[in-house]
């Protein structure tokens, strides 16, 4: 295996090491050509080597499905070409770790280091992670854990976490076993602090490109909502104990329900800050609204609790300098580091308050935002299971807009198995998004009707 020269900025390319065999059509195709293999090579292996053999076979026959099923799909040339991971592992020996990716094609990377906490990242093309629920969880090494996804339309991303100062020392690529796939392996070695943030600063990792604006054409005289599904892409947000739900996906399905409910009527233009399984940052979410010229902006959470099975309940939060109480603080501090999960230097977050003019109209905004966030408490009183004290206050980065009325709702917890059951009912979501859309009739009847304007409701 050649090393390949890493340069200042940490890039390889895998396309120097050709695959044969690379545009496999079948799992039957592959076990024939893996099986007789297998059986000649069984009898001259250790038995560490042939797992790890039988290992990357499995990846080849795991690639092997997923393109041929894409293919079959209907979805052409650029589906069929889809990136795909299928294997990932951690080794370390010494003072080295390696952390190891099986791919289906081709890719370039880039590696960057960032601090505060320590972060290896590695930057991707679009790739598709086929790997178990529990990779990343593990500690090896100077790797605590890893997570993966879509960071933005045509980039994935790795983040590792370390558990102490360490500097990429080598990047190589090779066929793996079955020369049906290729081997990424990024090679990790300790650090001191000082060797550490030297690299960091040398090579820091990729901006992410800022939003793009809603490009407003005629004004809409329609009320504009924006609904915000909280984290996102290599963000999961909070996860069940085994991990075979994660809060990234069931608030994207709750919020894409919410958005045809506001939209039957006709009466709203409904926005989403996000449609898909990518990652946006906690400023972005907030400029995309103010863009969009939002008249109300819900974002939509399913935290988890240490507490236990006890801790239960839906829950509104309103923005504030000052939290309501010390779980709600707690709660807002975890979710304003959702930037540095994926590995984001946070920003400036817009609106900061820098005028008696804005200050004004902040006041207003959130006089707005507790009179809709009471609305919403008023109507899942009656169809939901609410905290014992459902309406609280925090300072979340994702609730800034000085002139836009924000709410951000816990559907409930995900540590609590009463409250996942009711988040995975398809009675209860109906429940809820009816509710809601009650509260929001109701809260732009009363604001219109303040202006003098036509109220909403018909």
């Amino acid at each position: 295996m050649e090393p390949v020269s890493t340069g200042v900025a940490l890039r390889v390319r895998t396309d120097d090491a050709p695959l044969e065999g690379s545009s496999i059509g079948s799992i039957p195709k592959v076990q024939a050509i893996l099986g007789p293999m297998l059986e000649t090579q069984r009898s001259a292996m250790t038995l560490s080597s042939f797992i790890r053999l039988a290992g990357a076979c499995l990846a080849a026959i795991v690639i092997a499905a997923v393109a041929g099923r894409a293919w079959a799909a209907g979805e052409g040339a650029k589906t069929a070409a889809t990136i795909i991971a299928a294997a990932a592992s951690v080794e370390s020996e010494g003072s080295k770790t390696r952390f190891k990716v099986i791919l289906s094609k081709a890719v370039t990377a880039q590696v960057s280091l960032m601090e505060r906490p320590d972060r290896v990242i590695i930057d991707l093309p679009e790739v598709a992670f086929h790997l178990p629920v529990e990779a990343g969880r593990s500690k090896e090494g100077l790797v605590a854990s890893y997570r993966y996804g879509l960071f933005a339309p045509g980039r994935s991303r790795v983040v590792m976490e370390l558990t102490q100062p360490a500097v990429v020392s080598g990047m190589t690529t090779t066929p793996d076993a079955t020369g049906a796939a290729t081997i990424l392996t990024i090679e990790l070695s300790r650090a001191d602090r000082d060797e550490f943030r030297r690299s960091a600063a040398e090579n820091a990792p990729p901006a992410k490109e800022a939003a793009v604006p809603v490009v407003q054409g005629a004004k809409d005289a329609r009320p504009v909502i924006m609904i915000d599904p909280g984290h996102g892409g290599i963000d999961p947000g909070a996860a069940t104990s085994s991990n075979n739900v994660v809060e990234k996906d069931l608030v994207l399905s709750f919020a894409q329900r919410l958005k045809r409910k506001f939209e039957e009527s006709g009466r709203y233009k409904v926005l989403m800050t996000r449609e898909q399984d990518v990652f946006v940052s906690l400023g972005d979410r907030v400029r995309a609204a103010r863009a969009a010229q939002a008249d109300l902006f819900i974002s939509v959470h399913a935290d988890s609790i240490s507490g236990g099975q006890d801790v239960r309940g839906l829950t509104v939060y309103t923005g504030s300098e000052r939290a309501s109480d010390a779980d709600s603080a707690r709660l807002a501090d975890r979710e304003n580091k959702a930037d540095a999960v994926a590995g984001v230097e946070s920003g400036d977050m817009p609106d900061d308050v820098s005028d008696i003019l804005m200050d004004l109209t902040l006041r207003e905004t959130r006089s707005f935002s507790h009179g809709f966030a009471s609305r919403l408490v008023g109507e899942f009183d009656s169809v939901a299971r609410l905290n014992k004290n459902p309406h609280r206050q925090a300072r979340f980065q994702v609730l800034r807009a000085h002139d836009i009325p924000s709410v951000l709702v816990e559907l409930g917890y995900l540590s609590s198995q009463k409250d996942l059951d009711l988040l995975m009912s398809e009675e209860w979501r109906g429940k809820m998004v009816s509710a809601m859309s009650s509260a929001v009739d109701r809260f732009f009847a009363t604001r219109f009707a303040r202006r003098g304007a036509a109220a909403v409701l018909p």
